[in-house]
């Protein structure tokens, strides 16, 4: 009797873990959008920054989406070494974004300024992000590698955002 009852259980057991994996699995992958979505989308965005320039509407819902959810000192209590981090993204010229990155030491003095170019021609256009439970921040893979690209404060809805709209961009930029 205790033997059925174990077989009974370990098969409980393993369907559950079954069931749970293929919704892990189904978790993880977004649906791509229909193309019906993406034209919903790139008008509702050429609509809230008054301009009929999709390129011209996806850099401003980037840029603003980059300020809005800008790693500020005061996120960063506790830590050593807080800074501000602020980024900009423009056209560097066909082919290629410029990424403006603005380091400010917590006092508020002590300012860096790096540009870093993005090729964005033969890359696949989905960026990555990690936004770790226990962290403060969510940091953003360059475009086709695992390199380090930006980091912005944990928002996991505003991060979904923000690669959302780079992504759109690096698809648009990539048509010429």
């Amino acid at each position: 009797m205790l033997m059925g009852l174990t077989r009974q259980l370990g098969g409980a057991l393993l369907l559950c873990g079954l069931l749970f994996s293929v919704g892990a699995r189904a978790a993880e992958t977004q649906p791509a959008l229909s193309s019906e979505e993406q034209a919903r989308y790139l008008s509702e965005l050429k609509r809230l920054y008054m301009t009929s320039d999709e390129r011209k509407a996806l850099f401003a819902h980037a840029n603003s989406l980059l300020s809005t959810y800008a790693l500020s000192a005061g996120y960063q209590v506790g830590q050593a070494d807080r800074r501000d981090l602020r980024y900009q993204l423009s056209l560097a010229r066909p082919g290629e974004l410029m990424l403006r990155e603005e380091t400010r030491a917590a006092n508020g003095t002590g300012v860096a300024v790096h540009n870093r170019l993005l090729p964005v021609f033969g890359v696949d256009p989905s960026i990555s992000y990690e936004c770790p439970r226990g962290g403060i921040s969510c940091t953003f893979n360059a475009p086709g590698s695992n390199a380090p690209l930006l980091t912005i404060v944990r928002d996991v809805k505003g991060a979904g955002e923000l690669a959302k709209a780079l992504s759109f961009l690096i698809r648009n930029v990539q048509k010429g």
